[in-house]
């Protein structure tokens, strides 16, 4: 629901010009104070009007036409910055072409008369229930800058000291702003110039009024607080109380009741369902969402709650032939969002209502003029059910019954106010021209600390480069010569880890079991041991002792191993490759065919292991491999007889199809 002021919240102050002009010396100004019950009546002079809204700081300021307050925008302008932070100036009648007054009383109910404290009790009337305009040229952005309150000066080392302290200050009392800010729950941005011990200023962005600041302006010590609100391009008008736009209302009640509102171009605007609201609450959640024209159910007849709720808005009833279908409230709302069934019918009763008057709406449309709101014709056509031509004919006798037209553009100065205003230009231009000035000598002055700042950083900064450039260049010569000891030790290391594997292998051979070792040790091959025929099992042994081309490989299990490990293998392209236990699959046996890798059985080898090693006899070997050439090209003959089968089969097939 729309707040509105009453005898507990705050006072409105109406004001309406009693005599002169806003142009001259001394126009009075006939001010109604008005808390919702009671009144208080004078008439004030422009000065003594300021003082009492600086000392009771109304809510609201209203007038029927804010040039009464200034003579042209930028005293408006001016006017507004003055005025208490929680004081709002609204025009009564509108925006940029407001009504007549006469006109907005008449359609609120308020009391009119045309001597001038009537109008401002009607203006003070009309703001207390939200009717209006708020004009604003500022907006609620605050900035809020602590700097420092004095100059820094030129000096020596004792300046130095006294620009520190300053500096220091300012960061210290920042750090209080920020904290303060932050206490606050506000949301702001924070840009900080560095200096010589510390901050030479601050400037926060706020988001908010500065009557939701907890900090003061002022000067205190070194550190000064500015704060001021961020001013718009131009005048803006903002209403009172929320637009609220004709509606249809869809509703499901029951244990769950649910909600659903469509604008009148049958667009979903909001839809909730809740277990505790009541009647009221539910009320009020259409109420803040637009003014029903249409409320709506899926079954028929129409139930008493949502008969209540229709009576409430005195809006017009809809409800189907027949209860609506499952089938078809899915479909009519597929393409909407919503959390439950109940949300589904409010839906689909409101989007169905829609559908029912869309060319009604239509109709209406094509016949309302430009001036007048399509949505109050509709909600009288359909809630009312009144004729289109009787609504206009209506409003059109409305219009003609109040020609009285309010003038909102200043009236022609004489000479003498022109003089008056031209010399008050200049003294305003000179004024900020020598404020521009002085803050151009302020930031000369503050560029120069930055200066010589930068010039005293620059040269500690150079002398210690120079000391990490003298540091660094040691540092190359040292890590030079550690690199060519290392690598002379990693060549020596890799020579003796050579010359061990040769030894290795020597005793290896040596101490062969083999019965006849000492009579037939030139017909000894190593060979060289993988324990399974897997990817790790592979890098393993070749981290173990390297495997190489034409090595005879022995697999203790060669079963489970697939495609890609059998390429692993491959690569290697070992000489021969002796099984255990395990079946090869059969992709692991293609890979090493179309490689020309021999494979045999280990049985067939006479063998003996030696630690990680093991060796075997040289003519055992080539058995196995001469054997597995014979069984290769047998293969082979089969595969390209069966190719050749094959493709006369294809042949044979294509004959007979063409």
């Amino acid at each position: 629901m729309n707040a509105r002021t009453s005898a507990l919240d705050a006072v409105v102050f109406g004001v309406d010009v009693q005599s002169g002009d806003v142009r001259g010396d001394a126009p009075s100004y006939a001010v109604v104070a008005f808390d919702g019950e009671s009144m208080d009546r004078d008439v004030v002079s422009r000065r003594k009007l300021r003082r009492l809204v600086e000392r009771e700081e109304p809510a609201i300021v209203a007038t029927d036409n804010m040039y009464e307050l200034a003579a042209d925008k930028d005293q408006l302008v001016h006017f507004l910055g003055t005025l208490p932070d929680e004081t709002k100036l609204v025009q009564v009648t509108g925006a940029e072409r407001p009504d007549p007054l006469s006109r907005v009383a008449s359609r609120h109910g308020v009391p009119y008369g045309k001597d001038p404290m009537k109008e401002a009790e009607a203006a003070a009337r009309l703001a207390a229930m939200n009717v209006g305009q708020e004009v604003s040229a500022f907006t609620d952005t605050t900035q809020v800058k602590v700097a420092r309150g004095r100059s820094t000066g030129k000096g020596g080392w004792s300046e130095d000291r006294y620009t520190r302290r300053i500096h220091g200050a300012v960061k210290k009392r920042a750090r209080t702003v920020e904290r303060q800010l932050d206490e606050a729950s506000l949301e702001y941005e924070r840009d900080v110039t560095e200096k010589y011990g510390g901050f030479s200023n601050a400037v926060f962005e706020v988001e908010g009024r500065p009557a939701d600041i907890p900090v003061s302006a002022g000067r205190s010590g070194d550190v000064r607080v500015e704060i001021d609100r961020e001013r718009r391009d131009g005048i803006e008008f903002q209403p009172l109380a929320k637009r609220r736009d004709h509606v249809i209302v869809g509703m499901d009640p029951g244990t769950t009741t649910a909600v659903a509102v469509v604008d009148l171009d049958g667009g979903v605007l909001d839809v909730f369902s809740t277990r505790t609201a009541d009647t009221a609450e539910v009320i009020e959640w259409i109420i803040e969402r637009g003014r029903p024209i249409v409320v709506a159910a899926d079954v028929t007849p129409m139930p008493e709650t949502v008969e209540g709720v229709r009576r409430s808005f005195e809006a017009a009833g809809w409800v189907p032939h027949s209860d609506l279908p499952v089938d078809g409230k899915k479909h009519r709302t597929r393409e909407e969002a919503y959390d439950n069934d109940h949300e589904r019918d409010a839906l689909a009763a409101a989007l169905e209502a829609y559908d029912a008057h869309e060319d009604q709406f239509e109709r209406v449309a094509e016949k309302v003029p430009p001036q007048h709101d399509l949505g109050d014709v509709l909600a009288r056509v359909v809630a009312g059910e009144e004729s289109v031509e009787a609504v206009l004919t209506d409003l059109a006798a409305d219009d003609e019954d109040s020609e009285e037209t309010t003038e909102h553009s200043p009236r022609e100065l004489t000479d003498e106010e022109k003089r008056i205003k031209r010399l008050e230009a200049r003294v305003d231009r000179l004024e900020s021209h020598a404020e521009d000035l002085k803050e151009t000598i302020a930031r000369k002055d503050e560029r120069i600390d930055e200066y010589e700042d930068e010039l005293s950083q620059a040269r500690r900064e150079e002398r210690r480069e120079a000391r990490e450039r003298r540091e660094v260049t040691r540092l190359e010569r040292e890590n030079e010569r550690l690199e060519r000891e290392l690598s002379e030790e990693r060549e020596r290391v890799a020579e003796l880890e050579d010359k061990l594997d040769r030894l290795k292998e020597l005793w290896r051979l040596d101490h062969s079991n083999f019965a006849d070792v000492s009579e037939q040790s030139e017909d000894l091959v190593p060979v060289k041991v993988i324990e399974e025929f897997t990817r790790d099992a592979i890098a393993a042994a070749d981290e173990q002792y390297g495997l190489a081309e034409a090595d005879v490989v022995y697999l203790r299990d060669g079963s489970g191993a697939g495609r890609s490990t059998a390429e692993r293998l491959a690569a290697v392209n070992p000489r021969v490759v002796l099984r255990a236990g395990g079946s090869l699959s059969e992709a692991a046996d293609d890979v090493l065919f179309e490689h020309d890798i021999p494979v045999g059985p280990a049985d067939d080898v006479a063998m003996q292991e030696v630690d990680a090693l093991a060796v075997a006899r040289e003519s055992d070997v080539e058995t196995v491999i001469e054997d597995w050439h014979e069984r290769a090209d047998e293969r082979e003959k089969q595969q390209n007889e069966q190719m050749v089968d094959r493709l006369i089969s294809e042949h044979r097939a294509d004959r007979t199809q063409s």
